[in-house]
């Protein structure tokens, strides 16, 4: 049998576009399915794609705190979250779920 040589995958080398970017975002919050660190992940894939200096700059975070926001070991704030998403140069949007998708997907109970 022969050996197959691979190389690891880095998506922040394939994230060129702010439209690449925002799409991956999407894309990611989708299959997060409510787990934060997932989309943490996906932030700091996008803030490397972009350079992680200029995203800690720009978000008035050191470049530090910044990896660990984004490492995708915790849960980083709604604060940091909105400060790194606006240094992206990207925007996060809410839409209305449809019924078959809020049952069991996080969403608000009604009382």
């Amino acid at each position: 049998m022969t050996k197959t040589a691979t190389s690891p995958y880095d998506v922040a080398e394939h994230l060129r576009t702010p439209a690449d970017m925002a799409a991956y975002l999407e894309a990611s919050i989708e299959e997060a399915d409510g787990d934060a660190a997932f989309i943490a992940k996906a932030l700091g894939d996008i803030a490397r794609a972009k350079g992680m200096s200029q995203v800690a700059c720009d978000a008035g975070l050191s470049r530090e705190s910044l990896y660990k926001a984004l490492s995708g070991d915790r849960n980083p704030s709604l604060d940091t979250v909105l400060r790194v998403v606006g240094a992206l140069g990207l925007k996060l949007r809410a839409e209305a779920a449809l019924a078959s998708d809020a049952a069991g997907r996080g969403a608000p109970e009604r009382r």
